[in-house]
């Protein structure tokens, strides 16, 4: 059994072993910034919803209150640790200045649509949090947007995997073509933004050129 089955086969036993608080903690971690897939957790927990043994509802909570707790948890160490915390433990989450640079810059323009749209978003959902709190977002908006978005982002995946009974796990398959898309038009995003700063930075610096050399003729 290769790593990643066996990291499946984990969920899928914890999840067992401790119902609804093993589906917190599991959301909790991923949104604590953990390599904890969504994407097996929760429709595995509507797929239990289907035999009978969960409900269907408290799957929806405990998935949605677990991302919530473990945003929060991200969010304050982002608030106290700020840009050093990034420098020194990004890495291992493959995290770094840049893409604090591009997140911060989502906030200064978008501001809470940034929150909401982000939680229904796979991959980037996962680490949002850190740097809203280095941005210093307003906590109480980022808490409610938060639980929105993580509340219709589970709601979904545990639905599916209601429907979807014994064949639930080929959503992972389907899943995987909608991150690629996802990450394309991501990627497309931020060559958009990087190019819009430039432009506004020329701009700036033909504005002030000009400032300066006509302070100069006065």
């Amino acid at each position: 059994m290769g790593i990643i089955e066996w990291a499946i086969q984990f969920i899928l036993d914890f999840i067992n072993a401790i119902g609804y608080l093993g589906i917190f903690l599991l959301m909790a971690a991923e949104s604590a910034c953990l390599p904890v897939p969504s994407e097996i957790v929760v429709p595995f927990g509507g797929f239990l919803a289907y035999q009978g043994s969960f409900d269907l509802i408290l799957v929806i909570l405990a998935s949605t209150f677990g991302c919530t707790f473990g945003s929060v948890v991200a969010y304050w160490i982002g608030l106290k640790g700020g840009r050093p915390f990034i420098c020194k433990y990004g890495h291992y989450i493959r995290l770094n200045e840049s893409h604090l640079d591009l997140v911060e810059g989502w906030f200064n323009r978008w501001g809470a649509p940034m929150v909401f749209i982000t939680r229904l978003l796979p991959v980037v959902r996962t680490f949002i949090s850190l740097p809203a709190g280095i941005a210093k977002y307003r906590f109480d908006v980022f808490i409610v947007l938060t639980t929105i978005g993580s509340l219709i982002w589970c709601a979904l995946l545990a639905y599916l995997g209601y429907v979807l009974g014994p064949a639930w796990e080929t959503l992972d398959a389907s899943y995987k073509w909608f991150m690629y898309a996802v990450l394309i038009v991501l990627g497309l995003v931020f060559v958009w933004w990087y190019f819009d700063r430039r432009k506004k930075a020329r701009f700036c610096a033909l504005e002030k050129q000009a400032s300066d050399k006509k302070n100069g003729e006065s």
